[in-house]
């Protein structure tokens, strides 16, 4: 997604504190992608200015006196449609409820903020906020992007050597621009859903809770955070918690588990997947979304080398084309699609209908 210096991203920023405004004024001037188009300390002052300023994205603060941060993304999406990233405090008890009802209001992702530039992590945090707010700013909130630029790839006709075994469990991930990826396949699942389905989606450990209570609310199927040793049932999606690898044992139980982080993640989907070609092999459903960076694709290479199956994101509907890329690019994926088309392949191959 290269795009010319001239024209860099335009975000309002929305927070009532003075020394966070500044910081977040400061981290987003020194982003050459990026240009602060106003910066407003009170949800009635967005509200206000958003039909002059006309921002591509805003960095909206949860708690503000008047109109809190929730409310102002309810009417901001109903009456001037922009994509929101939330930034929120993670020290918080309620970083469950903020992250849940971030996402619930319209909000594509919940970062944390930042709390001064000696603090530790602070380069760390303020490259998430840069570059979700640059992500996030190409992502079209209201009409859905066109699927017409989508042809058969020859990745996705039907390629004959993949023995149909109906697998007996469903793995996905996703990253950048992930929850409404996820919401719209695991949404188009009915609750007979004949397969468990573990799920690695990258956010901040404190956000993950509210993610998967935002999903469970969201899709027909029961969603919760993974706990260690749990027996996965058909029907239930288990979602990585914060922090934590997900992996399937050989004895088809859950584990999570803090080995360090494989390229920077934790949870890594790559370690979801091998674990599921090992446990597996040809049982084994893959399914991979939007994301920057190469998680997942070496353990998709590797399901896709035990038997498994794999199913990616086509490049016409990613919001960021990198990890369906990476894992398609290695020779991980069986079929690409649009994200439309997913979840009813996903269907057939889980009722051992074949492709």
């Amino acid at each position: 997604m290269s795009m010319a210096p001239q024209s860099r991203v335009r975000v309002m920023v929305v927070e009532d504190s003075l020394v966070v405004r500044q910081l977040l004024v400061h981290i987003i001037t020194s982003d050459p992608r990026l240009v602060v188009a106003a910066a407003v300390s009170s949800a009635e002052e967005a509200l206000r200015e958003i039909g002059r300023v006309q921002p591509d994205v805003i960095s909206m603060d949860i708690r503000l006196p008047g109109i809190d941060g929730l409310e102002a993304t309810r009417r901001i999406m109903s009456e001037h449609p922009t994509p929101i990233v939330v930034i929120a405090d993670s020290i918080e008890d309620s970083s469950l409820k903020i992250s849940m009802n971030a996402l619930r209001a319209g909000a594509l992702t919940v970062v944390e903020k930042p709390v001064g530039l000696s603090s530790a992590g602070y380069a760390a945090i303020a490259s998430t906020i840069c570059t979700q707010l640059y992500i996030m700013s190409q992502v079209p909130v209201v009409r859905q992007r066109s699927l017409t630029s989508w042809r058969e790839t020859s990745a996705s006709r039907r390629e004959p050597e993949w023995g149909m075994t109906r697998p007996s469990v469903m793995g996905i991930a996703a990253s950048t621009g992930g929850p409404p990826a996820l919401a719209k396949v695991l949404g188009s699942l009915a609750q007979g859903f004949p397969l468990p389905i573990l799920l690695v989606q990258h956010m901040g450990a404190p956000f993950m809770e509210g993610f998967a209570s935002w999903l469970n609310g969201l899709i027909p199927l029961e969603v919760r955070l993974a706990q260690d040793q749990e027996i996965p049932t058909p029907g239930r999606v288990y979602v990585a918690p914060g922090d934590r690898h997900l992996l399937l044992s050989p004895a088809g139980t859950l584990k999570l588990s803090a080995e360090p982080p494989l390229g920077n993640q934790r949870p890594s989907a790559t370690m979801l997947f091998q674990s599921m070609a090992r446990s597996l092999g040809r049982r084994g459903l893959g399914v991979i979304l939007t994301g920057m960076g190469e998680d997942g694709a070496q353990g998709l290479v590797e399901l896709r080398q035990a038997g498994g199956y794999v199913v990616a994101e086509d490049e016409s509907t990613a919001v960021v084309y990198g990890m369906p890329a990476a894992a398609a690019r290695m020779g991980g994926v069986n079929v690409s699609l649009p994200i439309d088309m997913i979840a009813p392949r996903i269907l057939r191959l889980a009722r051992g209908e074949g492709e």
